[in-house]
């Protein structure tokens, strides 16, 4: 069995300004994905949204042996990685169709396979 990480890349500051509604629709698009996962035998390892990317921590090497620590996300950039799910599949086919419908309902999803 193969594992997927299926990362839910979003601009926060976007999402954070949305009405309720849309916000309500995302979880209705989430549910009907997991509904999808467990109808085409794929098994959810485990799924959950991050907190925001100010809350980041990252490290880099300095240079001398050490590691820089600073506040915030490793890079700018307009998305963030707000979520993922990891996933077990026999079925990388099925799964990237269910993945293709959830992407169709207006979510932006990077599919990655994990190395074996």
């Amino acid at each position: 069995m193969s594992r997927y990480l299926i990362l839910l890349p979003a601009p926060e500051a976007e999402w954070a300004a949305l009405p309720e509604s849309e916000h309500e629709k995302g979880v209705r698009s989430h549910v009907r994905f997991q509904e999808d996962l467990k109808a085409g035998g794929h098994t959810l390892v485990t799924v959950s949204p991050l907190e925001p990317s100010a809350l980041a921590t990252s490290m880099r090497p300095d240079g001398s042996g050490g590691a820089l620590v600073t506040d915030g996300p490793f890079t700018e950039t307009a998305e963030q990685v707000v979520g993922f799910y990891l996933v077990e599949s026999d079925d990388e086919s099925d799964l990237r169709g269910a993945c293709q419908r959830f992407a169709a309902r207006g979510e932006h999803i990077e599919f990655r396979k994990l190395v074996e």
